[in-house]
């Protein structure tokens, strides 16, 4: 197999890139300082239609491609990973709604959330329920026209801004997914700070007190929140959370060969030095080794390859570890000016670590891969 970018892939890689270094970069380490990204920056990203780009065409969306897609949240990760998160959570929203939502679900939310009129946020995690998401326990009972829903969420991230929610929860004893709007009477949202990695994600707790909401707000069907709803949005979320720890850790590796080649200690850069050329490197063949298994996930996802599923895994496991051991081996490389801020690597480190545990922590990835067999290259 021979992957390539199309000249088309190449000229979006080279926009993203400019945008990322004009837009996003620039403002990161304010935004992490604020725990907040800026309004104008979820502007910006809606006015070029990169909010909600994976929805088809015959949806209302601009139909990106997976490839494409990836490319887009790599150069945004390596820019600020919490700008990436908007992305990633907005389209887990709207991957759940393509795959499984109701006719009325996609005509009235798609459109909206293409145009960035609603920003969308998914809701699984709970006080007690993370990986296990057949765990959570809040629920909704049935009340005359509608459900009636009470429970609680954590770690929602952009829970502080978002205008619509994919929630899962319990309904006749069976995990389902409803959609909840903000604006819905019961539901409060406390913000949570002090996070230690992406820190401008402005993850939120939820809470839901008697929130009664209509039944076509149920996705799918009871039963099928986890086997299909929650599959197709994690699916989504790794992936593009695998190809934005691609982004964190060429950050890692640019600053690195920047700050090497500048930095003198016994009288020469620490560039000339072999244990530390032999870190760069290493970094520089991680890098490129999870970069093209990212490549190939796409690709697969594109095609609609039934083995696109464990490949995104694994790209998602391999990419986030990468990740994490390029922000180590860049704070080392650095060393005192690797742990304050001012130096974008301190960042890069926080944010690789929380890498290694959204959208399937690395330890549930270990358990998964190892049970299937993987088709040959």
């Amino acid at each position: 197999m021979k992957l390539e970018l199309t000249p088309e892939q190449r000229e979006a890689r080279a926009a993203f890139r400019a945008f990322s270094q004009s837009e996003v970069a620039p403002y990161a380490e304010q935004w992490d300082r604020e725990e907040a990204l800026s309004p104008e920056i979820v502007r910006k990203l809606a006015a070029r239609g990169w909010l909600g780009s994976i929805v088809p065409v015959e949806h209302g969306g601009p139909g990106m491609d997976m490839i494409t897609y990836g490319l887009l949240t790599e150069e945004l990760g390596r820019g600020c990973s919490s700008t990436r998160s908007l992305l990633t959570v907005h389209d887990m929203v709207a991957q759940g709604l393509v795959r499984w939502g109701s006719r009325g679900q996609r005509e009235h939310w798609l459109p909206k959330l293409v145009a960035g009129e609603v920003l969308g946020a998914f809701a699984l995690s709970e006080p007690t329920a993370g990986s296990d998401a057949k765990g959570v326990q809040t629920t909704a009972e049935k009340d005359g026209d509608g459900y009636v829903i009470n429970g609680r969420k954590k770690w929602i991230t952009f829970a502080q801004i978002a205008d619509l929610f994919l929630v899962f929860l319990q309904c006749e004893g069976k995990p389902t997914a409803f959609l909840i709007e903000r604006t819905t009477p019961g539901l409060r949202i406390e913000p949570i700070k002090r996070l230690l990695g992406t820190r401008a994600s402005m993850l939120g707790e939820m809470f839901f007190e008697n929130c009664k909401v209509p039944v076509e707000n149920m996705v799918g069907r009871p039963g099928f929140g986890v086997s299909h709803v929650v599959a197709a949005a994690l699916e989504q979320g790794r992936y593009s959370v695998a190809c934005g720890s691609v982004g964190i850790a060429q950050a890692c590796l640019d600053a690195c060969l920047a700050y090497a080649k500048e930095r003198e200690q016994f009288g020469k850069p620490i560039f000339d030095h072999q244990l530390v050329r032999a870190l760069l490197s290493e970094m520089i063949v991680q890098v490129r080794a999870a970069r093209l298994m990212c490549l190939r996930a796409g690709w697969l996802r594109q095609s609609n390859d039934p083995g696109a599923f464990m490949e995104t895994m694994a790209a998602k496991y391999l990419a986030s570890t990468v990740a994490a051991k390029a922000a180590a081996d860049a704070v080392q490389i650095h060393g005192a000016n690797g742990c304050i801020d001012g130096f974008a690597v301190s960042r890069y480190f926080r944010d690789a670590k929380v890498m290694e545990i959204i959208e399937g922590s690395s330890q549930i990835q270990q358990m998964t891969i190892a049970r299937f067999d993987f088709q040959e290259l």
